[in-house]
């Protein structure tokens, strides 16, 4: 596993020769050793000056560590915040600072590694964006539409393998749009994932219709094909059949489509997929967001590829996607004056907005690829801790690792609260796992079909789990200088 000098730093002992540590501190860039004692236990750095003035006052090289001085390090402990950090860096006028474990073993951390709080899920923004965003400004076209939404609606329906697709405000504004669009009325049914951000939900009650939720399984954390079932089941005796099943693909991997969908066409419901966090993956060779009657996709500032704010609603029914649009603009009817004969919203995504997705939608793939990369570098560094289960793949998906997820187990003697408390505390944003939809209050007196009988995966999923940081323009010290925190607050 990579790793680098910053958190595995090669220590040093009090025999090895001045000739030798002169190496490793060659090999390390330079950087600081750690001479340790037999235990493992801080000592003192070691620093190329510190080498050179034993040398300069008569040492040889075949000399060893032991004729230093004692040293006295600036250190800190595990448990040091962010803050804190900062303040000995200014004090001590150093680039790095070992911090100690409860048995005194050290581990570095190097300035540039410690710059303030490490956020979950970052833009990521590269040169392209400005490209696309100064032609909006360079021909004053920043308004809704024009020539940059129309290139973000064409190369969006190219990548995710939809015929039509409309740019709208955000992802709940897609998926509300597409409720309106499949002739959802006051009173219906709608089937909704529980295990889900509240967005998914919402749009629901937009339109005075009733949610009714589905819990997850545990080999994709999506909609439970069980689940669904047994409810479709009952409510086709009950005549209450929905009106639609929402599907929604969460951090970055899509639900059982085959079972799902297969279901949903045999009680001939129609399927919105909720495909919010799932830009990018595939399922089966097929991309996410391309399952669904209509899908959404959302490009909020903490998803794979931002445009500040947006969304899109897709399919490949042109009919329905200039009804979209229609919608969007405020339903404005093509006259001179401003005409309306129904209620529309202002949905439309702006020019401005259009070019940065421009520019972010051509290193999508770079994206997921550091992502998925940044989930392994957690996995590896976290191997051999017991009770840490991940967010599997199935075989046949393909994951974007949006957020890195994964579970503690109590019995293991994991503390779910702990390591999230201990990581907030030295400055590494963590997040719970959603809170299931039943479990909300605004929604709580609405129907909810768990997994099982006796099991009800969304409310396991969030008593044990955690989103760790996963932004793609985190560097591998970073990663492991969390995955380091985790070990030592689940070892602890």
């Amino acid at each position: 596993m990579p790793r680098s000098a910053s958190l595995a730093p090669l220590f040093a002992t009090a025999k090895m020769s001045l000739r030798d540590a002169l190496q490793r501190l060659d090999e390390t860039g330079g950087g600081p050793l750690l001479l340790v004692d037999d235990a493992g236990r801080l000592q003192r750095m070691v620093t190329d000056g510190d080498l050179r003035r034993l040398i300069l006052a008569g040492c040889s090289q075949s000399a060893t560590l032991d004729e230093l001085p004692t040293g006295n390090p600036i250190t800190a402990s595990m448990d040091t915040s962010i803050v804190d950090l900062d303040a000995l860096f200014e004090r001590g006028q150093v680039t790095a600072i070992p911090r100690l474990d409860s048995a005194g073993v050290p581990r570095v951390l190097e300035r540039r590694d410690s710059s303030g709080p490490i956020l979950l899920s970052t833009p990521h923004l590269g040169d392209l964006e400005q490209k696309f965003v100064k032609q909006a400004f360079d021909t004053n076209w920043i308004a809704p539409l024009g020539p940059q939404v129309e290139g973000f609606e064409s190369e969006l329906a190219e990548y995710s393998e939809n015929g039509q697709v409309a740019a709208l405000s955000s992802g709940t504004s897609a998926l509300h749009l597409g409720l309106i669009l499949l002739g959802v009325k006051d009173g219906d049914r709608i089937y909704c994932p529980s295990f889900t951000f509240a967005a998914s939900a919402n749009p629901i009650r937009y339109e005075r219709a009733i949610p009714v939720f589905i819990d997850s399984e545990l080999d994709t954390w999506n909609m439970s094909p069980a689940a669904l079932e047994r409810a479709l089941v009952r409510d086709k005796a009950r005549g209450t059949l929905p009106a639609a099943v929402i599907i929604a693909n969460l951090y970055g991997q899509s639900a059982d489509m085959d079972a799902l969908i297969s279901l949903c066409d045999a009680y001939r419901v129609p399927v919105l997929e909720d495909a919010a966090e799932s830009l990018g993956a595939s399922y089966k060779g097929r991309k996410s967001g391309s399952f669904g009657k209509l899908s959404a996709f959302s490009f909020n500032g903490n998803k794979i590829i931002t445009t500040s704010g947006g969304g899109a609603l897709c399919c490949d029914d042109e009919e329905l996607i200039a009804r979209a649009r229609f919608l969007s603009t405020q339903a404005r009817e093509p006259a001179a004056h401003y005409e309306h004969r129904e209620i529309g919203f202002n949905y439309r995504m702006s020019n401005i907005l259009a070019g940065i997705g421009r520019g972010q939608l051509k290193v999508l793939d770079e994206r997921v690829r550091r992502r998925r990369e940044i989930f392994e570098l957690y996995r590896d560094a976290l191997d051999g801790v017991e009770g840490i289960d991940w967010m599997p793949e199935p075989e046949g998906y393909f994951s974007t690792r949006w957020l890195t997820a994964a579970t503690f187990s109590r019995d293991c003697g994991l503390d779910r609260t702990r390591i999230l408390n201990g990581l907030q505390s030295v400055g590494i944003e963590a997040r719970p796992l959603w809170k299931p939809m039943h479990c909300q209050p605004v929604f709580q007196a609405y129907e909810y079909e768990p997994h099982s009988e006796n099991r009800s995966v969304s409310d396991e999923l969030f008593e044990s789990g955690l989103c760790l940081p996963s932004g793609s323009n985190m560097s591998d010290a970073t990663v492991l200088r969390i995955a380091e925190q985790i070990r030592y607050l689940a070892e602890g």
